[in-house]
């Protein structure tokens, strides 16, 4: 009697530690997702204001096409309390991020349409910048996605996944490659295929 009452005290606190420790992780791993989509969201607001700056540029040379664009950028998120760190999940940012694929090509349409812009310094660090912003999204993009990937393996799996469903931890949304880079890259979505 006293063995089995035994037994059952260390089964108890085995299943209590299990279930704590794996409480932690799911915590540890949806912060970390928190902060990697806030890094992203703090991210698009520069490249937005890089944007903005870029299409002032423009406006130079010409008026109509860049007030346009920046009349754009400005209606649909593009100051810099748009998009609020750590407030927009995935798809908020999917979103963003086409909008802004959309407006680089309507402002790169302006720049082949005056090559002495193209030359300027200030398009030059314009785009150095915009090219940083871009990096540094991408870098977060990695660490969000592969973020998420250890958190939905969590809430997927047995026994981990009683804990999650308990709890109410959701499976978290990728973030997508930007279309644009689909174009330039066609033969990326068949290497994975393979």
């Amino acid at each position: 009697m006293l063995i089995a009452l035994g037994i059952i005290i260390v089964l108890a606190i085995i299943v209590i530690g299990y279930f704590i420790s794996t409480q932690r992780t799911l915590v540890n791993f949806d912060e970390l997702c928190k902060n990697a989509l806030s890094q992203i969201e703090v991210q698009l607001n520069s490249r937005f204001d890089a944007l903005v700056a870029l299409a002032k540029t423009a406006a130079k040379y010409a008026e109509h096409e860049s007030q346009t664009i920046i009349q754009t950028i400005q209606a649909r998120g593009g100051n810099s309390n748009a998009v609020q760190a750590g407030s927009a999940g995935a798809t908020a940012l999917n979103e963003q991020t086409d909008l802004l694929g959309q407006m680089v090509s309507k402002l790169n349409v302006v720049f082949e349409q005056y090559p002495e812009l193209k030359a300027s310094e200030l398009y030059e660090n314009a785009q150095r910048g915009q090219r940083e912003y871009e990096e540094n999204v991408r870098i977060s993009r990695m660490v969000y996605n592969d973020t998420a990937t250890k958190m939905n393996r969590m809430v997927r799996q047995w026994p981990s996944s009683i804990v999650a469903s308990m709890l109410h931890f959701d499976l978290k949304d990728y973030l997508k490659i930007d279309d644009e880079k689909k174009k330039a890259y066609p033969d990326l979505d068949d290497a994975f295929k393979k």
